[in-house]
Parts: structure tokens; sequence; C-alpha cells
């Protein structure tokens, strides 16, 4: 087949450092269009971001050339500079070491993506730490918690 395909839809969430909450939400909007123009320059679509003062939800389209390291790595370094950039007090800004990516099936985009938008509405109940260790449950992920968070 002379031609290449790819359908690779995933649920990317990482924490800023420490988790401390060094995200203001006001931002997030403009955070979100610059990791659009980031994934773009990787071949690459954001369907969705959203997140909370400490953590961050990313729905995105993979493309077929980049690999899963180069995508997340691109995405953290460059929007963190660009954080350190745009915003004078954002001195302390920056993303943890670790992340969480999850497949997402076609019959499941809707769902994550409305659980992307209504994340002010989820953690009013609970916190980053609880829904990431769910995440890792549901996806049969085996973690060791010393290293879980950083």
């Amino acid at each position: 087949m002379p031609q290449s395909f790819a359908a690779v839809d995933l649920h990317i969430v990482f924490s800023t450092k420490s988790r401390e909450p060094s995200l203001p939400l006001d931002r997030i909007p403009r955070l979100r269009e610059y990791m659009a123009g980031t994934l773009q320059t990787l071949k690459c679509r954001l369907l969705n971001a959203n997140g909370m003062p400490d953590h961050l939800h990313l729905l995105v389209s993979m493309g077929r050339e980049v690999s899963l390291a180069e995508l997340i790595g691109t995405v953290k370094s460059s929007s963190s500079r660009w954080v350190h950039d745009t915003f004078d007090d954002s001195r302390g800004f920056g993303w943890q070491a670790g992340y969480g990516v999850f497949g997402v099936s076609p019959s499941k985009l809707r769902a994550v993506h409305q659980y992307i938008d209504r994340q002010q509405e989820h953690h009013r109940t609970i916190t980053f730490q609880e829904e990431f260790l769910e995440f890792l449950r549901r996806h049969n992920q085996v973690w060791d918690e010393r290293y879980v968070w950083e």
C-alpha cells in the first residue's frame, strides 16, 4: 500500500511542577492556542485542552511522523518556555517530569472531549491526585507511589 494512515487519539494528562497551583485559569485559553500551534508543527492536532491551576488535560490526534516522547517533550518544553516569556509573574512555573497518556477509541472521543471541558466542575469533588490514580486503575497501569508524582 503506497499510503500510510494513522488514527491515534490520545488523552494526555500532566501536572505543574510539584502540583503547585501555578497555572491561572484565565491563562489556559492562550496556552491552548499556543499548544495547538506547537502540535501543528508536529503534524498533530489539538482537539481539546483544559485544566486546573495544578494540571492540564489535552486531547490530541497524533500524527504518523512523530513519536509519543517527542510529542510530549516538545509540547511541555515549548509551552513552559512560552509561559516564562509571556507572563512576568511565572518564574516558578514548570511542568512535572512525568505524564499520563491514554488511548481514546473513536466511540469515546465525545465523552473525553466533554470530560476535559468540565474540569472546573469535576474538580469540585475530586483532587488531581485522585483523578490521576483513577485513570491509572481504569487503564490497568501499574505504578510505584514513590515515583508517580515527580
